[in-house]
């Protein structure tokens, strides 16, 4: 079996190319392979583990939005054989390809702490990314004591997921008069909570307000959910602990030795370790060597491949120094598919068009959010428009009114269907 062009994923990245592809050109054969039944727009799922979005709403059938024109093989990809442009689906069956878009998405890494995957969304451990319906009943459940929100050491999507989840509890906790009693902790591998300035300030305002304690370098290694233990390692010498705090504050349920920290929680939110599927790491359009080993090796600028010139990628899985978001795809699929479409007409001048481009809905409490927008200079880069209208680098009722209900609606009814 045989394609024009082959996407491998039909989540945001995948159906966002395919739309457009099709918009530009309706005779063009183009196969989406991807064996999901449902397509979850994961973006809400933080106000789903709020109590404040319905999870039902989240989810549409994958072959209701499917574009037209586009055929969908509902399998896994096993391998992928860039030499030969040949993927080898899971019951066995080879499909070729003229051009390839891999755009997969990541897989949840379990085995990169200890104990995670006997725990997860149980005991009291939970996380937005996995069951945020099990978040929302922890959240209701806490009666105080020690809530833990922690970052892992991988890149992961969404990477300011982990902390709006906390701003969400602490408000609730406060509503319902638990917060008093209460230690809130998030613990992270990094030196900031944000690294783009103004948004890393009012974050710090935030943190202030509702006294959240900070600890940096603390790199999750193992968790006991039966006994609520959660293990570190610290990844900077330290004098004392204090000194890679904020807030600090002692917990009496700590044990801190050299460079390792034990903590007792009551609960306990976690974003999982995210690497690229396993075909995407075994094959040759990965990185095979350096700090980006096992991602998409893709030219950060044209999202074409370094090595392959009829292989494009985007979204999660690629290797792009910038925050994996929805809100990403949105500005490196036009690029993407511009370049493809010159290559299919014997066009060697490829646009350089994508910046590095990111978003991230900052939710900071029920009614607020700051938007967070960069580039890959670590530079806010605000919609021009947007920013004559509103001040995005500051907690703004408006803002909360786009992440509720206009970026739903900008998703299902126009960025999946390739014109936004």
């Amino acid at each position: 079996m045989k394609h024009q062009i082959v996407i491998i994923g039909a989540g945001t990245a995948g159906m966002t190319v395919a739309a457009r592809l099709l918009n530009a050109n309706s005779k063009l054969d183009v196969a989406i392979i991807d064996p999901a039944n449902k397509h979850y727009y994961q973006a809400a799922w933080t106000l789903v583990g709020a109590g404040t979005f319905d999870y039902q709403k989240t989810a549409r059938n994958m072959g209701d939005l499917i574009p037209k024109g586009a055929k969908w093989i509902q399998q896994a990809v096993q391998s992928i054989d860039a030499d030969n442009n040949k993927i080898t689906l899971d019951d066995g069956t080879d499909i070729d390809y003229d051009y390839l878009v891999a755009c997969p998405g990541v897989k949840y890494d379990y085995d990169a702490v200890e104990g995670l995957a006997d725990t997860i969304d149980k005991n009291g451990v939970c996380s937005n990314y996995t069951d945020p319906e099990y978040t929302w009943k922890v959240l209701q459940e806490f009666k105080g004591g020690t809530a833990i929100f922690t970052q892992p050491a991988t890149p992961i999507k969404c990477g300011g997921a982990p902390q709006k989840i906390m701003y969400l509890a602490d408000d609730y906790w406060r509503k319902s008069g638990v917060r008093k009693d209460s230690n809130v902790l998030f613990l992270t591998p990094g030196s900031v909570i944000f690294g783009v300035e103004p948004f890393k300030s009012t974050l710090m305002k935030v943190v202030d307000r509702k006294e959240l304690q900070l600890r940096f370098f603390h790199r999750l290694t193992k968790i006991d959910g039966k006994n609520k233990k959660v293990y570190y390692d610290i990844v900077k010498p330290f004098e004392k602990i204090s000194h890679l705090c904020y807030n600090y504050s002692d917990v009496d349920d700590s044990e801190i030795i050299e460079d390792k920290a034990v903590y007792d929680f009551d609960m306990l939110h976690l974003a999982p370790p995210q690497a690229a599927p396993d075909f995407i790491q075994q094959s040759s359009i990965a990185h095979q060597e350096g700090p980006s080993k096992g991602w998409i090796n893709v030219d950060q600028y044209s999202m074409q491949h370094n090595v392959y010139p009829n292989v494009f990628a985007l979204g999660d899985a690629a290797a792009l120094p910038t925050a994996k978001t929805g809100a990403a795809i949105r500005k490196q699929a036009p690029v993407l598919v511009e370049n493809l479409l010159h290559v299919m007409d014997n066009k060697s001048i490829l646009s350089k068009g994508y910046n590095g481009y990111s978003s991230c809905p900052l939710v900071t409490g029920y009614g607020k959010m700051v938007l967070a927008e960069f580039n890959y200079e670590g530079k806010r880069d605000s919609d021009p428009l947007l920013s004559k209208l509103f001040d995005t680098g500051k907690e703004l009722y408006p803002m909360w009114i786009l992440k509720k209900y206009g970026l739903p609606f900008m998703y299902w009814n126009m960025m999946l269907r390739g014109k936004a």
